[in-house]
């Protein structure tokens, strides 16, 4: 019992610095949303939510909880499939009553844009991308969702549809709080260039990749 009351006393710690700093339309070629900001000043972390319908309650709204990807969200970079799938994500979202989808500045899974790039120079020498991570002294993946978690909770969500093929972000939002009632594949068409980055996505870290 004391185990329990001090993880909660722990999370409402966590939920206590988070703050949404603004709200504005987000008309987009999918459909219309809301764009929220939020901010956590005790661990500096911020990102965007992108809200379509009402989300509390027992709506059980489609959420993507997607890392940013500068060289494939912005320059349409094939060495991944990010592009690919937030654009996926964006249109089915706008096709069901509700939805949400989070934007967190965790570039390079976690590491930083500028230890990406580096991590991108080792595998244009051979290395996949586990390889190259792991080279450079980092987590093959890492990510923390918790603070996509405390978002979820602001915003009223949580029991949620998850727009994902990485059964760790549904461990690790489930863990934070979270009921996830289905998990729904987020697997657009692959690139001929982006298919050897899939495999290994698959093979050494366990993505539910279909046809892969």
């Amino acid at each position: 019992m004391r185990a329990k009351s001090r993880q909660k006393t722990k999370l409402k710690k966590k939920a206590a610095g988070l703050r949404m700093v603004a709200h504005a339309a987000l008309p987009t070629r999918y459909g219309r949303f809301t764009i929220y900001g939020f901010k956590d000043s005790g661990r500096q972390e911020e990102a965007v939510a992108v809200v379509r319908g009402n989300v509390n309650g027992k709506s059980m709204p489609l959420v993507r909880v997607h890392s940013q990807c500068l060289t494939g969200d912005v320059l349409t970079s094939l060495r991944c499939d990010c592009r690919a799938q937030l654009e996926l994500s964006m249109k089915k979202i706008a096709q069901v009553p509700s939805g949400i989808l989070l934007y967190l500045p965790q570039e390079g899974r976690g590491i930083g844009l500028m230890n990406k790039l580096r991590a991108y120079e080792l595998q244009d020498g051979g290395m996949d991308t586990v390889e190259a991570n792991e080279t450079l002294g980092f987590a093959a993946d890492a990510r923390d969702y918790d603070f996509s978690a405390q978002i979820l909770k602001k915003l009223g969500a949580r029991k949620i549809r998850l727009l994902s093929n990485n059964p760790e972000k549904v461990r690790q939002l489930e863990r934070s709080g979270i009921r996830v009632v289905e998990r729904v594949p987020c697997q657009p068409r692959v690139s001929k260039i982006s298919r050897a980055y899939l495999k290994t996505k698959k093979r050494k870290m366990g993505h539910l990749l279909e046809g892969i």
